[in-house]
């Protein structure tokens, strides 16, 4: 319509004068004009999208970067066993709140909803509709605990928000669980939602979906397990149910005395210990380790990055990998076949579990592919240019070039011996960083290196490093942090305050005027 009155008032209408045009004429024009238009809101309208397969065996088989034990490195299981899972339904969610904040009768009216699925792929049709669905499958859970469970009585009683420090939104929303209605009269809470771990609450009290999270989940967790073996007449069940966690989320049964296999052997208080002492924002995420987790990536700009994980142990060739790598993360890794040895031991019914759809996966990766991060608040003055200018002479730009700001490259650990094959494979650097190298040696998510981190949006993170071993900026460019008794002041192992975090060196020797012009620039990000 808007391009319709610019040619009326661009073209008057006339019968005489040079330049003029005729009505018969601008009727067709503005015919054709609104035809094309027409056809334009048609096409979108008819938008469908190939969908790939997600679980196609010859992508599967070269999907991750391999182990330091190549002899371990994963085999999945088969595209005819995959596609015998049921797919999950996505349910519509409703909100948790601050006890003492949810609307009058909450429970009640929820008990009196009917469940209702939220995902149809044959209403979908344009691209943002797409969008729309995969974020609702980011926000839907895939586990379920009833009103009886230690998890529903958590989630309602005002103590273990304190004592564990929840952030809530401003709203009084909890994002990182939901209650579902699968059954009317039924409410339970959902919770594994990819929103869960990547929605950060910011101090002002804002819900940043895609964000590093802050939600203190192995904190909770640790609290949950105490609080159950406390309550229970059999403490060996609680304590068997710990131990066999430990087990099939984090052992190395290859390794050589393998530490997360020893930390499955001992009492529950100190697995309840181990799991408490991880802070908010790094996460022992299954396949990683208890004793050396990951701190949790933001996942904006995810679509331009090429490996995913911090240790790049799965490869970003594309869309389907990007589902892939969802579907393996929601469940599916459990299954990995290491060797000889299974996290969940024998492959069982497939009827008995569950998946996302290859239209639901789709649609998820269009969502995160969608992520940017929000704009920095923070301004680029005179102290953030000359920052820029020190991040340009320290060679910064070397790993971090824009407008990306990494070089989606992996760095080799020391204690790795690259394969040369990987030189060809893979992008992998020539330098080798002293980097605490546990994480990608110890884990069944290792590989050996890790990868060259994007800054974009880095002011709204923490805590930094590979395993949050920092807090801030600040922390990170201080040259203290390579002593022996430092303490740090992100993540520290269970039982020991006192640590060097080696690795990074670089803008460790600047001035303090350097070091503070360099983190007003990176703020900016």
């Amino acid at each position: 319509m808007v391009e319709m009155i610019n040619l009326i008032i661009r073209f008057p209408v006339c019968f005489s004068r040079p330049g003029c045009v005729s009505p018969f004429t601008l009727l067709v024009l503005l015919g054709g004009l609104a035809g094309a238009s027409d056809r334009n809101v048609a096409a979108e309208a008819r938008w469908t999208p190939a969908i790939p397969r997600t679980w196609d065996d010859p992508a599967m088989s070269t999907l991750e970067v391999p182990l330091p034990d190549a002899g371990a490195s994963p085999k999945h299981v088969s595209s005819d066993y995959y596609y015998r899972i049921p797919v999950r339904p996505v349910y519509r969610t409703y909100p948790v709140y601050r006890p003492g904040r949810e609307p009058a009768r909450y429970l009640e009216w929820l008990r009196q909803q009917d469940p209702q699925e939220t995902f149809d792929a044959t209403r979908l049709r344009t691209k943002d509709d797409w969008r729309r669905a995969g974020e609702r499958v980011f926000d839907a859970p895939i586990e379920f605990d009833g009103e009886g469970s230690t998890l529903f009585q958590e989630l309602r009683d005002p103590a273990w928000y304190e004592v564990n420090h929840v952030p809530v939104r401003r709203d009084n929303i909890l994002p990182n669980f939901t209650y579902v209605i699968r059954e009317k009269g039924k409410v339970e809470v959902g919770s594994g939602a990819c929103a869960a771990c990547h929605t950060r609450v910011t101090p002002d009290g804002r819900g940043i979906k895609g964000a590093q999270g802050n939600f203190p989940d192995d904190r909770t967790f640790g609290f949950e397990s105490r609080l159950e073996y406390r309550q229970a007449t059999d403490r060996e069940g609680p304590l068997e149910r710990m131990r066999g966690f430990m087990l099939r989320a984090y052992a190395v049964p290859w390794l050589r005395d393998d530490p997360n296999t020893k930390l499955a052997s001992l009492s529950l208080e100190a697995m309840a210990a181990t799991l408490e002492a991880i802070p908010p924002g790094v996460c022992a995420r299954q396949g990683s380790s208890a004793l050396y987790p990951p701190r949790i990536p933001d996942l904006f700009g995810v679509k331009d990055r090429k490996y995913l994980d911090a240790t790049g142990h799965v490869q970003h060739r594309s869309t389907a990998d990007l589902m892939r790598y969802a579907a393996l993360n929601q469940g599916m890794d459990y299954f990995i076949l290491y060797g000889t040895w299974r996290p969940r031991g024998q492959l069982p019914d497939p009827s008995k579990l569950g998946r996302y759809s290859d239209e639901q996966l789709y649609a998820l990766a269009l969502y995160l592919e969608s992520l940017e991060p929000p704009r920095s608040p923070h301004r680029f003055d005179r102290l953030a240019a000359r920052g820029q200018k020190v991040f340009h002479e320290e060679g910064c730009a070397r790993c971090h070039p824009p407008p990306l700001y990494t070089n989606n490259q992996l760095i080799p650990v020391e204690g790795f011996e690259v394969p040369p094959a990987h030189r060809d494979q893979f992008h992998v650097m020539d330098r080798t960083l002293d980097t605490d190298g546990s994480l990608t040696l110890q884990s069944r998510r290792g590989t050996g290196y890790y990868k060259v981190p994007s800054l974009r949006g880095v002011w709204m993170r923490g805590p930094l490093e590979h395993n949050g071993s920092v807090a801030t900026l600040e922390d990170w460019f201080d040259p203290r942090r390579l002593l022996e008794d430092y303490q740090p002041t992100g993540f520290r192992r269970f039982g020991g305050q006192h640590q060097a975090v080696k690795g990074h060196r670089f803008g460790l020797d600047l001035s303090e005027e350097e070091r503070r012009a360099l983190i007003a620039f990176l703020r900016t990000l």
